[in-house]
């Protein structure tokens, strides 16, 4: 794996431990330079403030740690990078697991991401992440707002 497949990797991994951290300001901060792009290809927020208002807009944290009791956990990522362009993209896998005090621990979402990347500075950044959940558990512990399709 080259160096730049590995610093996109800890990209996707860091955005999993902040989320579950409920530290919406530092997943604003991973995503500052991106468009989020919902499952149809329509455009969402874009830059910090955007992405943090939607997060905090529709991702329960709980008062006990300040956190949503999930674990995001990201599979299969497929990255290809053109390192003459300083462009990648990846194609991966994810799904959220939840547990609270009444709430046994089980999958609530899985779908897909489709990232694409670029380098400023000599570092890797989102510019852009396509989120697309395809199977649905009971999601009423973590969102805040509907997001099945239809």
């Amino acid at each position: 794996m080259s160096d730049s497949q590995q610093q996109i990797e800890k990209l996707l991994y860091l955005y999993a431990e902040r989320i579950d951290r409920g530290d919406f300001e530092g997943v604003a901060d991973l995503l500052a330079d991106a468009t989020i792009v919902g499952a149809k290809g329509e455009p969402g927020p874009s830059g910090h403030a955007g992405i943090l208002a939607m997060y905090e807009r529709t991702t329960r944290r709980y008062q006990d740690d300040g956190t949503p009791h999930t674990q995001h956990v990201t599979t299969n990522a497929i990255i290809d990078v053109d390192e003459a362009a300083g462009t990648a993209t990846c194609r991966s896998c994810f799904t959220v697991f939840q547990a609270l005090p009444d709430f046994p621990l089980q999958p609530i979402v899985a779908g897909r991401y489709h990232d694409r990347f670029e380098r400023a500075d000599d570092r890797w950044r989102f510019c852009e992440r396509k989120m697309m959940p395809e199977h649905f558990g009971d999601l009423s512990r973590h969102m805040l707002i509907d997001i099945r399709p239809g």
